[in-house]
């Protein structure tokens, strides 16, 4: 199966992507020659990580019937210094919120998203480090 994305120039250092028939513009900051008329590239990075595994874990836990008020995702990036600046190390926070939620459950959910069904995970883990933690807060 293919993926596929479209991507014009748009003057300066801006892009416009074309993806699924949803428009996403990128550009650089003002200091290298763009506008900051959108993201860059390498946080989408992190933006892709956490919409494939936030996906999957509401997937799961709805499976589980785990009824979870709100769940909130982060993700930091670690750059190297040098030149190809990548990212070396990723960490994901799940914060999910509710009333008694079942620790193992949700241990459970995360643990198949990141070893079984986000294929952004099974990807980035080729390349860095991958690494998570759960915070459950009761409401």
């Amino acid at each position: 199966m293919k993926n596929n994305i479209n991507m014009n120039w748009l003057g300066n250092m801006a892009f416009e992507a074309e993806i699924d028939g949803h428009k996403i513009t990128l550009d650089a900051s003002g200091d290298v020659g763009g506008e900051n008329r959108g993201p860059r590239p390498k946080p989408l990075m992190l933006v892709a990580l956490a919409g494939c595994t936030g996906m999957d874990v509401i997937s799961i836990l709805k499976k589980m019937r785990v009824s979870v008020d709100r769940m909130n995702i982060t993700v930091e990036g670690e750059l190297t210094d040098e030149h190809p600046k990548h990212f070396h190390s990723m960490h994901i926070t799940y914060t999910l919120y509710g009333k008694q939620l079942p620790k193992d459950k949700i241990q459970k959910a995360v643990d198949l998203s990141q070893e079984r069904y986000c294929g952004v995970s099974y990807t980035y883990r080729k390349a860095l480090e991958l690494t998570s933690e759960i915070k459950l807060v009761e409401e």
